[in-house]
């Protein structure tokens, strides 16, 4: 009886146990052939990408995801990619994205970071003009120059480039993960060709110097030039002189006759001179 029992309660065990089986299988089965949406490749970095770096066959993968996590500006095909360089820096697994890569033919390295009617100019600096190394790649700066204009009697300071985006530091196209400083002989800026050749003048007519801006701070500030004379407190201003001008008396027109003088002549006697008063009458 008792051995009865067992089988019967083995049995029901067995049964239920069968019973949720089947009901949890057909629950996922109902979850997955209830998704509809179709999976799509996608290209991700397959290793770290940096600035400046062109990519190869072995940088990319391709994985699946569904087509509503397919980001915008996602290219789909490997050529679309395969040649261009990096112009935004990319981790690995990291979608590669076309805002991230250079455009068609412009190659890699520094050239493909030139955005169209944009120069590329660099400039020599050392430890104090590069605000002690802290002027890296993807920073702004603020261009000051200090030297004596034509006609001047002092030098000056004047803020000529603002908001001037530091390509590379030496030949780093990329600033460290760490944000340490970077102490090279030269800096690259991105600027407009009239830019280009003020900064060209600056460079050979005075002293140049750099001033490390916010990256959030993209105002230009009107400042105006600061003279050599406000480094000296209490400074006199500088005199400056109406010009003068010259006014030019007119002689007093001669008196009107009011008679006739007539000279008179006796031997060797000096001549006299006479003058006999006019009567309004005319000559008789």
């Amino acid at each position: 009886m008792n051995r009865t029992r067992l089988l019967m309660i083995g049995a029901l065990a067995l049964a239920l146990g069968f019973f949720a089986s089947v009901t949890v299988y057909k629950k996922l089965q109902a979850a997955q052939g209830g998704s509809s949406e179709p999976m799509i490749d996608v290209i991700v970095a397959a290793n770290d990408l940096q600035v400046g770096t062109k990519i190869d066959e072995h940088d990319i993968r391709i994985i699946k995801i569904p087509l509503s996590a397919l980001p915008a500006g996602a290219p789909r095909r490997r050529s679309d990619v395969i040649g261009h360089g990096v112009i935004i820096p990319m981790t690995k697994g990291e979608f590669v994205l076309s805002t991230k890569l250079a455009g068609d033919n412009a190659g890699s390295g520094l050239p493909s970071l030139i955005t169209n009617g944009m120069r590329a100019i660099s400039a020599r600096v050392n430890e104090v003009v590069s605000v002690a190394g802290f002027v890296t790649p993807g920073t702004r700066v603020d261009v000051l120059w200090t030297g004596t204009p034509t006609g001047a009697n002092e030098p000056e300071t004047t803020t000529v480039l603002q908001n001037v985006l530091v390509l590379a530091s030496g030949h780093t196209l990329e600033r460290t993960s760490t944000g340490e400083a970077q102490n090279t002989a030269v800096i690259t800026l991105l600027v407009t060709p009239e830019d280009a050749e003020k900064l060209t003048l600056a460079s050979s007519e005075g002293h140049i110097q750099l001033a490390l801006r916010n990256p959030l701070d993209t105002r230009d500030a009107d400042v105006a030039a600061a003279p050599q004379r406000v480094l000296y407190r209490g400074a006199p201003a500088p005199v400056t002189h109406a010009p003068v001008r010259r006014v030019v008396e007119k002689a007093p027109p001669p008196p009107a006759s009011t008679g006739v003088s007539v000279q008179i002549i006796e031997g060797d006697k000096p001549p006299q001179d006479v003058k006999f008063p006019d009567n309004g009458s005319g000559a008789k």
